[in-house]
């Protein structure tokens, strides 16, 4: 009868781990620790809906609800003021001073060129070749003042001279910032044309919800207090 040959000396005993298995109780790789939740579930305690830890909560600086806007004027937002008609008559009465006061200071020399020669015989009782001149420069000096005024300035920074003296603002409608000098060009231009086809444009803030002129409301733009 021959003798059983002995296991060998490294082989582990029946029902024991082999090297490189993890012990019986230990988490296999990737699977969360005993009670501990999978990745991605609400940790114990915690109510079912809220963030994890590290995410923005509702409410929190920084989150933007979707569908909403982060910055500017959001729908329902508190408009600025619209201005009163008192006040903008007042800046465009100061704005058109301004742009007036070199055409006057031109036609003043142009007048008193005349009235100095109303002695003399024709053609020596017309007005003189310089007086001529300086009249038209006065007259391009002042359309030039009204376009720098009325037109960039206004379109740049929303404010005139006149505007910025009784604290006024243009701006768009949608955004409530300054409409920039092409659109600021073209609402002065229409601003001229209805003034001289109907005067109720002037007086049109006066019943209007919105306080606008026909302009204003062509254009899409408000008068603000600053």
């Amino acid at each position: 009868m021959s003798t059983p040959t002995p296991p060998p000396q490294d082989r582990p005993p029946y029902g024991a781990p082999q090297p490189g298995q993890p012990q019986p109780g230990q988490p296999q790789p990737g699977q969360p620790r005993y009670g501990q939740p999978p990745y991605g579930q609400p940790q114990p305690g915690q109510p079912y809906g809220q963030p994890q830890y590290g995410q923005p909560q509702y409410g929190q600086q920084g989150y933007t609800p979707y569908g909403q806007p982060q910055y500017g004027y959001g729908y329902g937002a508190p408009q600025p003021p619209l201005a009163d008609w008192g006040p903008r008559v007042g800046a465009f009465l100061l704005d058109t001073l301004i742009t007036s006061v070199p055409v006057l200071i031109g036609y003043g020399v142009f007048i008193a060129n005349i009235a100095s020669r109303a002695d003399n015989t024709y053609p020596d009782d017309d007005p003189e070749t310089w007086a001529i001149l300086v009249f038209l420069l006065s007259i391009a000096i002042s359309f030039g003042l009204g376009l720098w005024n009325r037109v960039f300035r206004q379109g740049r920074t929303g404010q005139s001279v006149g505007k910025s003296v009784v604290n006024l603002k243009l701006v768009d409608s949608k955004t409530f910032q300054p409409i920039g000098a092409g659109k600021a060009f073209l609402r002065e231009f229409l601003s001229g044309l209805f003034n001289n086809a109907c005067f109720l444009n002037l007086l049109w803030p006066l019943w209007d919800d919105q306080k606008q002129t026909w302009h204003d409301k062509v254009m899409s733009t408000y008068v603000i207090r600053n």
